[in-house]
């Protein structure tokens, strides 16, 4: 299964066409705005409003043999404890030897912004290079996560 937190999330529809064209159980979870799909591979799960309900719903259900879309760090974090592989919207892999680090960034960062309230902002834009670089990074995780499952 492919889990995608679909809140603010770029490649749906990529990810949408990768399960679809591998025949994967897509779910999409959301708080809500997402217009549900009519493809019977593509699940919208609705959540109730709240901080980190919907990663919550996702750490709970992925597992090996299952990937995870976020660009969730600490979501990230807890799906590749539990086995699934995980990647960010650009295509990135969170992986056992680098998440980590990933984490320890992501908490430094945090804690500049929090001391410097003028460092806010940054990062670069989402790419056409960023999009097809997930699309083929989850067609390799789909596979790759159906050769964990046996």
């Amino acid at each position: 299964m492919i889990y995608v937190d679909a809140d603010a999330c770029p490649v749906k529809a990529e990810a949408e066409a990768v399960a679809t064209r591998l025949k994967v159980k897509l779910f999409l979870v959301c708080n809500g705005g997402l217009r549900p799909s009519a493809n019977p591979f593509v699940e919208t799960v609705f959540v109730p409003d709240g901080p980190d309900i919907a990663d919550k719903w996702i750490a709970e259900r992925a597992t090996r043999g299952d990937v995870v879309v976020t660009g969730d760090i600490p979501l990230a974090a807890r799906a590749v404890e539990n086995g699934a592989r995980v990647l960010k919207h650009n295509g990135e892999a969170l992986t056992p030897a680098n998440i980590g680090n990933v984490l320890a960034t992501r908490d430094l960062m945090s804690d500049l912004r929090a001391a410097d309230p003028f460092r806010q902002g940054g990062g670069k834009g989402f790419t056409k290079a960023d999009r097809s670089r997930f699309l083929d990074a989850l067609d390799r995780a789909v596979r790759a996560a159906e050769r964990d499952r046996t």
